[in-house]
């Protein structure tokens, strides 16, 4: 009898492999940037081996590195096996930039690692070594497949990765083994256990809810009143702008570095949150971008944003997978004084708070656990043929606040990037790094061929949203 090991992907880790296409992989990846100095080898250049010997001794602390994907016999699920073929030097790279390294150049370089597609048939993951950055500075840039992790699920896989302080010579990386894979039979046979464990989960809800049916029927109408407001609450395909556009295969990636107490400043000084702060520069910059890049009527533009809000509990922090929900945000472009525009965006997010606007794509998420796949190639659908009802995605992680390192090497800075798909053309993905709030944009590459000035117009919103808040100095 076969007693494989194997581990079924959630639905909304499915939804991942199914939203990817030939123009849209799927992929969260980040930018580090370490100071170059401590992993000089004798010929000047970064010592790989021992970049190499050191990730290999962390692995044991993300098991799913070593795992790569298969599928059930009947209804054709995703699932985790251990892979027995498991190289770490495929998944490591190794590529240096030409003189002289500049930032831009490496940006570049981002860009068209972020569009190449992972192999299905390995673990989903690359990590890349980018050697010759100006100022005696490396990169480490990273791609994990939007199935296996989300945004704070990745801040804790950077943890596990590096440490808390200098490391001169990694400790010895334990012995591995792969797990043997489920036969057809062991898979038929979950088939059927989770066939029959189905009524049987009914039933326990039923149970619950004859013990308290207070309670059950408070969750359930607001669960419901959530999903109905998502749908009938006028959010139907998002108008068309330069953004949410056909997009191509190929990637341009910018970042921006703000300073987080700073950021934390105005916030408090204006009576709201962090990402109210980020989402009134977001509105600022696209405004600005819009009227003075391409001549847009923004004072009529019902601009939304897709918002990711984390969905993770603390037990759950160092797991893979996903646990995110999210908010749909319709930013007030037609407001043109900054200090406005951020009373109208807390409003905003305020009702979304009172409204569980993120309830509601948590139930919905729950209900494909029951449904299967068919919601999610709806949706697949729906977002490709440019029925999406957002113009952009703006995911706000925290990250970590004390200094991190590769053996020797201190992480100077970090930015994220993040997929895009459909008409999706430009996504916003922000990650704090000790005092440093980076912004990290990714836009299609014919698209947006002018992200230097999306990015400026962001910047200069900010600037005066801290002028408004007499935060600026």
């Amino acid at each position: 009898m076969s007693n494989g090991h194997f581990q079924r992907l959630s639905q909304l880790d499915h939804s991942f492999l199914i939203y990817e296409g030939p123009s849209a992989p799927m992929h969260v990846g980040a930018t580090a940037i370490f100071d170059a100095r401590p992993l000089r080898n004798d010929a000047g250049g970064i010592d790989f081996d021992r970049v190499e010997e050191y990730v290999a001794s962390r692995l044991h602390r993300i098991p799913r590195y070593r795992q790569r994907l298969a599928w059930t016999p009947i209804e054709r699920h995703p699932i985790w096996i251990d892979d027995p073929h498991f190289q770490i030097r495929y998944h490591l790279r190794h590529s240096r930039l030409p003189h002289p390294g500049s930032e831009r150049q490496l940006k570049r370089t981002a860009g068209r690692i972020l569009s190449q597609h992972l192999d299905r048939h390995r673990p989903l993951w690359e990590l890349w070594v980018i050697e010759g950055l100006e100022g005696d500075r490396f990169a480490l840039i990273t791609k994990v497949h939007h199935c296996m992790v989300d945004g704070i699920g990745g801040a804790d896989l950077l943890s596990a990765l590096l440490t808390d302080a200098p490391v001169e010579k990694p400790e010895p990386a334990p012995v591995w083994l792969a797990q043997p894979p489920p036969d057809g039979a062991q898979l038929a046979r979950d088939a059927v256990v989770r066939a029959l464990r189905t009524p049987l989960d009914l039933a326990g809800a039923a149970w619950q809810a004859a013990r308290d049916p207070r309670a059950l029927g408070e969750r359930v109408g607001a669960q419901l009143g959530a999903v109905g407001r998502m749908l009938t609450g006028g959010l139907g395909p998002a108008p068309p702008t330069p953004f949410n556009q056909p997009i191509g295969p190929y990637r341009r990636i910018d970042w921006l570095a703000m300073d987080l107490p700073l950021v934390r400043r105005t916030a408090k000084a204006l009576g709201g949150t962090v990402n109210d702060v980020v989402l009134t520069t977001v509105a600022g910059g696209v405004r600005r971008f819009l009227r003075r890049q391409r001549q847009e009527d923004v004072d009529r533009l019902d601009f939304r944003v897709l918002a990711p809000v984390s969905t993770r509990a603390a037990a759950e922090r160092g797991r893979t997978g996903n646990r995110v929900s999210a908010w749909i945000v319709r930013l007030p472009l037609d407001e043109r004084d900054p200090q406005r525009r951020f009373e109208r965006v807390r409003a905003t997010t305020a009702d979304l708070k009172h409204a569980h606007a993120e309830l509601a794509a948590e139930t919905l998420a729950q209900v494909t656990e029951w449904t299967g796949p068919l919601l999610l190639e709806l949706g697949a659908r729906l977002v490709n043929a440019g029925g999406a009802p957002f113009q952009m995605v703006v995911t706000n992680v925290p990250g970590p606040r004390e200094a991190l390192y590769l053996l020797e090497a201190p992480m100077l800075a970090v930015h994220p990037m993040v997929p895009l798909l459909g008409t999706l053309g430009a996504g916003i993905a922000l990650f704090s790094y000790r005092d440093v709030l980076s912004w990290g944009f990714t836009v299609d590459w014919d698209l947006v061929p002018d992200l230097h000035d999306f990015v400026g117009a962001v910047q200069e919103s900010f600037t005066r949203l801290c002028r408004a808040a007499g935060t600026a100095d």
